[in-house]
Protein backbone atom coordinates (compact mmCIF):
# COMPACT_ATOMS: atom_id res chain seq x y z
CA UNK A 1 0.00 0.00 0.00
CA UNK A 2 0.95 3.63 -0.67
CA UNK A 3 1.30 6.11 2.02
CA UNK A 4 -0.06 9.72 0.35
CA UNK A 5 2.25 12.43 1.03
CA UNK A 6 1.49 15.57 2.06
CA UNK A 7 1.87 18.66 -0.89
CA UNK A 8 4.81 20.46 -0.32
CA UNK A 9 3.88 24.24 0.46
CA UNK A 10 4.80 27.05 -1.45
CA UNK A 11 5.54 29.86 1.11
CA UNK A 12 5.43 33.37 -0.63
CA UNK A 13 8.46 34.40 0.43
CA UNK A 14 9.86 36.64 -1.97
CA UNK A 15 6.72 38.44 -2.49
CA UNK A 16 6.33 39.28 1.62
CA UNK A 17 10.16 40.55 1.36
CA UNK A 18 9.31 42.80 -1.77
CA UNK A 19 5.98 44.24 -0.05
CA UNK A 20 8.09 44.63 3.86
CA UNK A 21 11.36 44.87 2.93
CA UNK A 22 11.12 49.04 1.88
CA UNK A 23 9.48 49.70 5.04
CA UNK A 24 11.74 47.53 7.28
CA UNK A 25 15.49 47.35 6.00
CA UNK A 26 17.32 44.11 6.72
CA UNK A 27 14.01 42.32 6.94
CA UNK A 28 13.93 38.53 6.11
CA UNK A 29 11.75 35.99 5.48
CA UNK A 30 12.65 32.35 6.80
CA UNK A 31 11.10 29.05 6.48
CA UNK A 32 11.43 26.13 9.13
CA UNK A 33 9.95 22.74 8.25
CA UNK A 34 10.13 22.26 12.54
CA UNK A 35 10.98 24.24 15.37
CA UNK A 36 10.19 23.89 18.91
CA UNK A 37 8.29 27.85 18.86
CA UNK A 38 8.82 30.40 16.30
CA UNK A 39 8.87 33.27 19.25
CA UNK A 40 11.12 30.85 21.26
CA UNK A 41 13.51 30.76 18.52
CA UNK A 42 13.40 34.44 18.24
CA UNK A 43 13.87 34.99 21.55
CA UNK A 44 16.65 32.38 21.78
CA UNK A 45 18.29 34.50 18.58
CA UNK A 46 17.88 37.82 20.18
CA UNK A 47 18.96 37.06 23.51
CA UNK A 48 22.13 35.56 21.64
CA UNK A 49 22.91 39.12 19.71
CA UNK A 50 20.86 38.40 16.88
CA UNK A 51 18.02 41.35 16.88
CA UNK A 52 17.06 41.03 13.05
CA UNK A 53 13.94 42.35 11.41
CA UNK A 54 12.59 38.57 10.47
CA UNK A 55 9.24 36.64 10.16
CA UNK A 56 9.89 33.50 10.83
CA UNK A 57 7.56 30.76 9.69
CA UNK A 58 7.12 26.98 10.89
CA UNK A 59 5.55 24.05 9.31
CA UNK A 60 5.34 22.15 12.36
CA UNK A 61 5.70 23.41 15.91
CA UNK A 62 6.20 20.80 18.79
CA UNK A 63 6.07 22.80 21.63
CA UNK A 64 4.39 26.01 20.78
CA UNK A 65 2.97 28.31 23.38
CA UNK A 66 -0.22 30.93 24.14
CA UNK A 67 -0.82 33.47 26.89
CA UNK A 68 0.10 32.50 30.30
CA UNK A 69 1.76 29.39 29.60
CA UNK A 70 -0.47 27.65 27.51
CA UNK A 71 0.33 24.85 25.04
CA UNK A 72 -0.99 25.96 21.47
CA UNK A 73 -1.47 22.41 19.13
CA UNK A 74 -0.39 22.96 15.64
CA UNK A 75 -0.44 19.76 13.69
CA UNK A 76 2.52 18.89 11.46
CA UNK A 77 0.76 17.28 8.46
CA UNK A 78 -0.86 18.52 5.98
CA UNK A 79 -4.10 16.57 5.28
CA UNK A 80 -5.35 16.66 1.32
CA UNK A 81 -2.11 19.38 0.85
CA UNK A 82 -3.78 21.99 3.87
CA UNK A 83 -1.92 22.66 6.78
CA UNK A 84 -3.65 22.55 10.08
CA UNK A 85 -2.72 25.40 11.13
CA UNK A 86 -0.48 28.38 10.35
CA UNK A 87 1.85 29.86 12.76
CA UNK A 88 4.52 32.41 12.88
CA UNK A 89 6.30 34.73 14.37
CA UNK A 90 7.46 38.36 13.65
CA UNK A 91 10.83 40.19 15.19
CA UNK A 92 11.49 43.58 15.20
CA UNK A 93 13.12 46.22 16.71
CA UNK A 94 10.38 48.77 18.63
CA UNK A 95 10.48 51.45 20.48
CA UNK A 96 6.82 52.97 21.09
CA UNK A 97 6.56 55.56 24.22
CA UNK A 98 3.65 53.05 25.79
CA UNK A 99 3.08 49.22 24.54
CA UNK A 100 -0.12 49.13 26.27
CA UNK A 101 -2.15 47.71 23.53
CA UNK A 102 0.11 46.01 21.41
CA UNK A 103 -1.31 42.29 21.06
CA UNK A 104 -4.66 44.34 20.63
CA UNK A 105 -3.59 45.95 17.06
CA UNK A 106 -1.94 42.81 16.19
CA UNK A 107 -5.48 41.07 16.48
CA UNK A 108 -7.19 43.66 15.16
CA UNK A 109 -4.69 43.86 12.02
CA UNK A 110 -4.48 39.56 11.31
CA UNK A 111 -8.85 39.98 11.20
CA UNK A 112 -8.96 43.04 9.16
CA UNK A 113 -6.47 40.81 6.68
CA UNK A 114 -8.54 37.54 6.66
CA UNK A 115 -12.50 37.78 6.93
CA UNK A 116 -14.79 40.57 7.89
CA UNK A 117 -16.88 38.60 9.95
CA UNK A 118 -13.92 37.46 12.52
CA UNK A 119 -13.97 38.79 15.81
CA UNK A 120 -12.08 39.85 18.67
CA UNK A 121 -11.75 38.70 22.26
CA UNK A 122 -9.47 40.81 24.43
CA UNK A 123 -6.45 40.75 24.73
CA UNK A 124 -5.57 38.32 22.70
CA UNK A 125 -7.77 35.97 20.23
CA UNK A 126 -9.54 36.10 17.41
CA UNK A 127 -13.32 34.52 17.41
CA UNK A 128 -15.91 33.14 14.78
CA UNK A 129 -19.16 31.91 16.11
CA UNK A 130 -18.23 31.96 19.60
CA UNK A 131 -15.48 29.54 18.55
CA UNK A 132 -11.46 30.56 18.88
CA UNK A 133 -9.95 30.63 15.20
CA UNK A 134 -6.40 32.41 16.52
CA UNK A 135 -4.23 33.43 19.14
CA UNK A 136 -1.27 35.99 20.25
CA UNK A 137 1.44 36.10 22.15
CA UNK A 138 3.77 39.12 22.48
CA UNK A 139 7.29 38.79 23.99
CA UNK A 140 9.81 41.36 24.23
CA UNK A 141 14.15 41.06 24.85
CA UNK A 142 16.49 43.58 25.69
CA UNK A 143 19.58 43.53 23.40
CA UNK A 144 21.38 46.48 24.36
CA UNK A 145 22.15 48.27 27.38
CA UNK A 146 21.92 51.68 26.12
CA UNK A 147 18.90 51.08 23.58
CA UNK A 148 15.92 53.15 23.72
CA UNK A 149 14.12 50.01 21.94
CA UNK A 150 13.24 46.52 22.98
CA UNK A 151 13.23 43.53 20.36
CA UNK A 152 9.62 42.35 20.10
CA UNK A 153 8.28 38.73 18.96
CA UNK A 154 4.61 38.78 17.51
CA UNK A 155 3.64 35.26 17.43
CA UNK A 156 0.44 34.32 15.44
CA UNK A 157 -1.06 30.87 15.66
CA UNK A 158 -3.92 30.68 13.09
CA UNK A 159 -6.21 27.28 12.71
CA UNK A 160 -6.94 26.23 9.01
CA UNK A 161 -8.53 23.27 10.04
CA UNK A 162 -10.97 23.04 12.88
CA UNK A 163 -9.22 21.32 15.66
CA UNK A 164 -10.40 18.04 18.15
CA UNK A 165 -12.30 19.80 20.57
CA UNK A 166 -11.17 17.12 23.36
CA UNK A 167 -10.16 18.90 26.43
CA UNK A 168 -10.66 22.18 25.07
CA UNK A 169 -12.41 24.83 27.62
CA UNK A 170 -13.52 26.56 24.13
CA UNK A 171 -14.66 24.62 21.02
CA UNK A 172 -12.26 25.61 18.31
CA UNK A 173 -12.69 26.92 14.62
CA UNK A 174 -10.60 26.50 11.58
CA UNK A 175 -10.23 29.01 8.93
CA UNK A 176 -11.09 27.04 5.96
CA UNK A 177 -15.04 26.90 7.48
CA UNK A 178 -15.10 30.59 6.98
CA UNK A 179 -13.00 30.53 3.87
CA UNK A 180 -13.02 27.34 2.32
CA UNK A 181 -10.11 27.15 -0.50
CA UNK A 182 -7.81 29.50 1.59
CA UNK A 183 -4.60 27.83 2.69
CA UNK A 184 -1.64 28.85 4.62
CA UNK A 185 0.62 30.42 2.30
CA UNK A 186 -2.50 32.81 1.09
CA UNK A 187 -3.56 33.39 4.75
CA UNK A 188 0.30 34.20 5.42
CA UNK A 189 0.55 36.44 2.29
CA UNK A 190 -2.20 38.29 3.32
CA UNK A 191 -1.27 38.90 6.86
CA UNK A 192 2.20 40.02 6.88
CA UNK A 193 2.49 43.03 4.92
CA UNK A 194 -0.43 45.09 6.83
CA UNK A 195 0.75 43.31 10.15
CA UNK A 196 4.44 45.43 9.91
CA UNK A 197 2.50 48.68 8.84
CA UNK A 198 0.21 48.18 11.74
CA UNK A 199 3.05 47.71 14.41
CA UNK A 200 5.17 50.51 12.85
CA UNK A 201 1.76 52.81 13.16
CA UNK A 202 1.48 51.19 16.63
CA UNK A 203 5.12 52.34 17.39
CA UNK A 204 4.56 56.22 16.21
CA UNK A 205 0.77 56.77 17.96
CA UNK A 206 0.03 53.72 20.07
CA UNK A 207 -3.32 51.85 20.61
CA UNK A 208 -5.45 54.97 20.05
CA UNK A 209 -5.48 55.03 16.32
CA UNK A 210 -6.83 51.17 16.52
CA UNK A 211 -9.30 51.68 19.46
CA UNK A 212 -12.69 52.31 17.57
CA UNK A 213 -11.70 49.51 14.87
CA UNK A 214 -11.28 47.12 17.88
CA UNK A 215 -14.42 48.00 19.36
CA UNK A 216 -16.07 47.54 16.51
CA UNK A 217 -15.27 43.56 16.55
CA UNK A 218 -15.30 43.58 19.98
CA UNK A 219 -16.60 39.75 21.26
CA UNK A 220 -17.21 40.82 24.67
CA UNK A 221 -19.41 44.47 23.95
CA UNK A 222 -21.97 44.01 26.50
CA UNK A 223 -21.42 41.18 27.91
CA UNK A 224 -21.64 39.84 31.69
CA UNK A 225 -18.32 39.17 32.46
CA UNK A 226 -16.30 37.40 35.40
CA UNK A 227 -12.76 38.16 36.08
CA UNK A 228 -10.04 35.70 36.85
CA UNK A 229 -9.63 37.62 40.41
CA UNK A 230 -13.98 36.56 41.05
CA UNK A 231 -15.01 40.64 39.79
CA UNK A 232 -17.80 40.51 38.31
CA UNK A 233 -19.50 43.51 35.50
CA UNK A 234 -20.40 44.40 32.31
CA UNK A 235 -17.69 44.36 29.53
CA UNK A 236 -18.08 48.26 27.60
CA UNK A 237 -14.99 47.93 25.37
CA UNK A 238 -11.72 48.99 25.70
CA UNK A 239 -10.40 52.39 25.67
CA UNK A 240 -7.14 54.25 23.73
CA UNK A 241 -4.97 52.39 25.92
CA UNK A 242 -6.31 49.04 25.06
CA UNK A 243 -8.00 48.58 28.91
CA UNK A 244 -10.63 46.31 28.84
CA UNK A 245 -13.61 48.62 30.58
CA UNK A 246 -15.84 46.83 33.21
CA UNK A 247 -18.77 48.16 34.54
CA UNK A 248 -20.26 47.42 38.19
CA UNK A 249 -22.11 48.55 41.16
CA UNK A 250 -18.77 49.90 42.01
CA UNK A 251 -18.00 52.22 38.77
CA UNK A 252 -16.64 51.23 36.19
CA UNK A 253 -12.67 49.64 36.37
CA UNK A 254 -9.96 49.73 33.78
CA UNK A 255 -8.37 46.10 33.25
CA UNK A 256 -5.13 45.58 31.74
CA UNK A 257 -4.00 42.45 29.98
CA UNK A 258 -1.48 41.39 32.54
CA UNK A 259 -4.17 41.21 35.10
CA UNK A 260 -6.83 38.51 34.30
CA UNK A 261 -8.39 36.39 31.88
CA UNK A 262 -12.08 36.83 31.07
CA UNK A 263 -14.93 34.43 31.12
CA UNK A 264 -18.11 35.16 29.75
CA UNK A 265 -20.80 35.09 32.45
CA UNK A 266 -24.17 32.49 31.11
CA UNK A 267 -26.82 32.06 34.16
CA UNK A 268 -24.86 30.33 37.00
CA UNK A 269 -22.26 28.84 35.34
CA UNK A 270 -19.07 30.11 33.84
CA UNK A 271 -18.62 29.47 30.46
CA UNK A 272 -14.81 29.51 28.68
CA UNK A 273 -14.54 32.30 26.00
Amino acid sequence: MTVPTATPIRWPAEAIWEAVAPVLPGFTVEVLPEVDSTNSELMRRARAGRPDPVLLVAEQQSAGRGRMGRQWHSGAAARGGVAKALTFSLGLNLAPADWSGLSLAVGLSVAQSLHPDIRLKWPNDLWWHDRKLAGILIETANWGETSASRYVVIGVGINLLTPDATGLSTAPVGLRELLPDVDAAQALLSIAAPLVQTVQRFESHGFAPFQKAFNTRDVLAQLPVTLSDGVQGVAQGVDATGALRLANAQGVRRITSAEVSVRVQKGPAYDHL
